[in-house]
């Protein structure tokens, strides 16, 4: 354990910073979920929506650098992918 003050702080944000990543990331990951599972179902109204809010938790993730820019537009873009292969015409 940290006997340093300025330790002591720094591990205090850190378990702070941990609590709220976990948070957002775990937002992140529900939306995704919701959005795959619309998708499988079918309800593709309720997809499109899913799928914006998951953009959306995404994005602010990036913006918060909880994740990486690059690791959101890699999600984003696989989410879409799987929206369009399933809304498209068969």
């Amino acid at each position: 354990m940290a006997t340093h003050k300025s330790a002591i702080k720094r591990h205090r944000q850190s378990l702070k910073r941990r609590e709220r990543n976990r948070v957002v990331r775990g937002g992140v990951r529900k939306a995704i979920k919701n959005t795959r599972v619309l998708v499988a179902a079918g309800e593709m109204d309720a997809a499109r929506e899913a799928m914006q809010e998951a953009i959306s938790h995404l994005d602010k993730a990036a913006e918060k650098g909880i994740l990486h820019k690059n690791n959101a537009a890699r999600r984003k873009s696989r989410l879409a992918r799987l929206f369009n292969a399933a809304s498209a015409p068969k």
